[in-house]
């Protein structure tokens, strides 16, 4: 049986990768780092509420296997760029970092489609900095998802999210060959590729774009 920690599991893919690992029979416990409570009871559930500033007073009873992370935000709800980059960067990789120290096997991350360190946007570049920081760390299989527009039940509505997944859904039919990978996405196929990597026992690291996920 295996552990799990998973961060951002009030986030799109977070929750639908949170109820996932707890219906997934090989998983006997499973951790939610939460600002808050969550409304969700459930015998594997171990809810820890943790402001992500301090990892040093983060206390676990048990050795983690697997860390599913799933934390992100957007310019307009961090408010600056400052805080988009502590969400985006500085709390993913101190939490994969964190874990890599305690010997946790596999790590899974969402990332985003275009994540490139050269990139003009602040978005992509910014992705793509957290990808090369994780990607050294000492985790025996490091799978980084990199999904398309993603479709499914926000709690919180985004208007510009909400636009481009329309437009996306429109053109879907001509996305083929090489633009496949622009395709939207659902938020369940995405958690239910990270739960199949973290169980398919691959070792090394892998980027995966949205078309292959």
């Amino acid at each position: 049986m295996k552990s799990a920690i998973i961060a951002g599991a009030s986030g799109l893919v977070g929750k639908q990768c949170l109820y996932k690992l707890l219906e997934n029979p090989n998983y006997d416990r499973v951790y939610a780092l939460v600002r808050k409570p969550l409304e969700i009871k459930h015998l594997k559930l171990n809810e820890i509420v943790f402001d992500y500033q301090d990892f040093s007073k983060l206390e676990l009873l048990w050795k983690i296997d697997d860390v599913y992370c799933c934390l992100g935000t957007t310019m307009q709800i961090a408010g600056s760029k400052e805080a988009f980059y502590q969400v985006d960067y500085t709390y993913v990789v101190n939490l994969a970092r964190y874990f890599s120290s305690r010997e946790a096997v596999n790590l899974l991350l969402i990332s985003a489609l275009g994540a490139d360190a050269s990139s003009s946007i602040f978005y992509s570049k910014t992705k793509a900095e957290t990808e090369q920081a994780v990607i050294k760390l000492n985790y025996k299989g490091i799978f980084i998802f990199q999904p398309s527009f993603l479709a499914g039940d926000r709690q919180a509505f985004r208007l510009g999210e909400k636009i481009g997944l329309g437009i996306a859904q429109l053109v879907s039919p001509l996305l083929i060959g090489g633009l496949k990978k622009y395709k939207p996405i659902h938020a369940a196929k995405v958690a239910e590729a990270m739960i199949a990597m973290a169980l398919g026992g691959k070792v090394g690291q892998y980027i995966i774009p949205s078309d292959e996920i």
